[in-house]
């Protein structure tokens, strides 16, 4: 008698622990159903918002054309392989209201460069899309030319370029976006930076921070005007208010243009610029900043600038502009 109760009450308890596990295989299955069945449902919504989110563009695309465009300034000097390369790619941008050639050349533009060049803009300007091309001639050689006042400009905004660098057009129309939210402020793709020189023998003496001290430490002051959208309002103020000094300075030592029209629009808005993050794609292999002792001379302009302003206008910021749709991680 008692070995059949010991035997069922083992048979019992082998029936609770078989009934207890297929509870628990049960829950198991029912939560990875729950889990499955929730993410069915949160990639239904995010598909539905990207379809949305999809059209939306699709809307402001075709209203992109109706929008005020932009001026592309484009600073060249004895290289003319690239400035067709550059005019070729940037005419194809769909926001262009016109493109100014900067020309500080001792001749004017050969007849064969001019019509080439037409040629290109004739192409480009197929579908209803019409837009000026106006080599500006300057007799003087100097880089302040690049930021001389241009009359009857008829766009807003100025996406100062140099004939080495392309960027596609869709970081060039991110960057035009960005600018029309802080139109006041300068909105470019190349950020450098400056910082205060902490020993005791340099006070009050400042640094230029070149693209690996940003890379290093996120922070930035400036964007070069190698690559930068600005309000058209600044071409006056670096021509005609922004002490004569400055330009001289730039002229004899034909470098820093671009920080001095850094300070300029710092000194106007107290406010940092904007980074935008863009491919860049380097066309050209020499220029100003590949010459010896560049950072130095850089520095030496920066300490100038300030004194000729009498203060550091430069503000540093960490913030930038990225295209959320192509950033899966931010």
């Amino acid at each position: 008698m008692r070995g059949s109760l010991l035997i069922n009450r083992r048979l019992l308890q082998r029936f609770r622990q078989l009934a207890i596990s297929s509870v628990g295989s049960v829950k198991i299955k029912l939560l990875l159903s729950c889990c499955i069945g929730f993410t069915l449902i949160a990639l239904a919504c995010r598909s539905s918002d990207f379809l949305r989110w999809t059209n939306q563009n699709a809307s402001l695309d075709r209203s992109s054309s109706q929008r005020k465009g932009y001026a592309i300034l484009i600073n060249t000097w004895k290289r003319y392989d690239l400035l067709k390369q550059s005019i070729s790619h940037y005419s194809s941008c769909a926001g262009i209201d016109s493109i100014h050639i900067v020309w500080s050349e001792p001749n004017p533009p050969s007849d064969s460069l001019v019509k080439y060049l037409n040629h290109v803009v004739q192409l480009n300007s197929r579908g209803g899309r019409r837009f000026e091309l106006i080599f500006d001639i300057n007799k003087e050689d100097s880089l302040n030319n690049r930021f001389k006042e241009i009359k009857d400009l008829k766009a807003d905004a100025v996406f100062s370029i140099d004939d080495d660098v392309i960027f596609p057009c869709t970081s060039v129309e991110l960057a035009f976006d960005v600018w029309q939210s802080a139109p006041d402020t300068m909105v470019g793709f190349v950020p450098r930076t400056h910082w205060l020189d902490q020993s005791e023998s340099h006070r009050d003496y400042y640094i230029y921070g070149g693209w690996w001290s940003v890379w290093w430490t996120g922070r930035y002051s400036m964007v070069l005007s190698k690559a930068a959208f600005f309000h058209k309002k600044y071409l006056k103020l670096y021509t005609n208010e922004m002490p004569a000094s400055i330009r001289e300075y730039v002229t004899k030592n034909r470098n820093c243009e671009d920080i001095a029209m850094s300070f300029l629009v710092a000194n106007a808005t107290g406010a940092p610029p904007i980074w935008v993050k863009g491919k860049i794609f380097e066309i050209g292999s020499t220029g100003i900043s590949s010459l010896g002792g560049h950072s130095e001379k850089r520095t030496r302009c920066v300490n100038r600038f300030a004194m000729e302003y009498g203060r550091m206008p430069l503000v540093s910021t960490f913030v930038k502009a990225v295209d959320s749709r192509n950033a899966w991680f931010w």
